[in-house]
């Protein structure tokens, strides 16, 4: 869904985007990847594609939520770099890997001040865009069992439950559900896939409308 008009913009990541990433993946995950598990897929990992989603607007979020401010040194370390796109905040970032024909989501994760507004869907309808493009058949991701937003969100994508990976998360032990969606380039598939996005399409239109009022 390529809409440079629009209030959030989806782009490849970077190395120079990684501690950006951190930053957020400290703030969404009881237990974060390194910034070296970042650099490999971004620089080493032939299987992984991975994108992060900036705000149009140069103008800091307010606080919605309390979150964990970044450190002194981690602050100076990003400076640099939200520097050179005009301090564009990143909200937000995914990838998956593909292999044989299947997409695996790896990671999704939205800055808890963003929370709300569209953009994890909009990186799943990217992530699926881009699986479609690698001619995947098939995606799959695991998903907490307590995480009922995230849980409904695959399932307006036609993603079903097809297994369970007990004890899979290792700060608390959860399980994790396995969740799928396939025959990608099915008739059933697409009709709910472009539908859903042309929603989403309309919803970030109003919020762009919205902020431009502001």
């Amino acid at each position: 869904m390529e809409r440079p008009d629009l209030l959030y913009i989806v782009e490849p990541m970077k190395l120079e985007d990684i501690p950006e990433v951190v930053e957020i993946e400290r703030l969404a995950f009881p237990s974060p990847w390194p910034a070296r598990a970042y650099r490999y897929e971004v620089t080493q990992n032939q299987l992984a594609h991975y994108f992060v989603v900036r705000h149009q607007s140069s103008e800091e979020p307010e606080e919605e939520v309390p979150v964990k401010k970044p450190s002194l040194l981690r602050r100076l370390q990003t400076w640099p770099h939200r520097g050179e796109r005009d301090h564009r905040p990143m909200v937000g970032y995914c990838g998956f890997w593909i292999a044989a024909q299947e997409a695996h989501i790896s990671t999704i994760a939205v800055d808890p001040r963003f929370r709300g507004q569209g953009i994890g869907q909009l990186m799943l309808v990217k992530m699926i865009e881009r699986a479609l493009e690698l001619d995947a058949t098939l995606v799959s991701l695991e998903v907490r069992v307590s995480n009922f937003v995230a849980q409904n969100l695959y399932r307006k994508y036609g993603f079903k439950v097809v297994g369970r990976r007990p004890r899979y998360y290792s700060d608390n032990r959860e399980d994790a559900l396995i969740m799928t969606a396939d025959h990608l380039s099915s008739p059933s598939f697409q009709r709910v896939f472009h539908k859903r996005r042309r929603q989403l399409s309309k919803r970030l239109e109003q919020r762009t409308r919205m902020s431009r009022l502001d």
